[in-house]
């Protein structure tokens, strides 16, 4: 396999509401944040979705986005994004896929995304790339 890269995505939140929960072991909480912004690159467009991360006792925070970019030539790709946040590191990994009824973009209902990112103070930056199939090889023994 190997990463083609695809294109990136800056966005805001500029609506959020969080709520904490408190147990023995710890405390979590659950959110929901509007998030919208813009891609740029092979998929050049509007960017919005809704996000509902979950942060764990450790500190992870697990995105959960669903969202939609429309495309700057008209087009609809709906998309899935889950993954991993580490607040301490501002680091993000993920994965993606996306969907559409649109000809020019089909090919994207049969592809995986790999997405990694970082959560700065005015803004969010996640480079999308195309994980693409290549066959195995067989190991050589030495």
């Amino acid at each position: 396999m190997r990463l083609e890269p695809f294109y990136r995505v800056r966005f805001t939140t500029p609506e959020r509401w969080t709520v904490e929960l408190s147990g023995e072991s710890g405390s979590e909480a659950q959110s929901f944040l509007v998030a919208e912004g813009r891609c740029e690159g092979g998929i050049s467009g509007w960017f919005r979705a809704a996000n509902f991360p979950r942060t764990r006792v450790d500190g992870t925070l697990l995105p959960d986005f669903r969202g939609a970019v429309e495309t700057d030539d008209g087009a609809a790709l709906l998309f899935t994004l889950r993954g991993y946040f580490r607040p301490a590191t501002g680091g993000l990994v993920a994965s993606m896929t996306h969907v559409t009824d649109d000809e020019r973009y089909a090919r994207l209902n049969d592809v995986v995304c790999a997405v990694v990112g970082e959560v700065r103070p005015d803004e969010a930056v996640l480079d999308v790339a195309e994980l693409v199939w290549e066959p195995l090889l067989e190991a050589v023994s030495g």
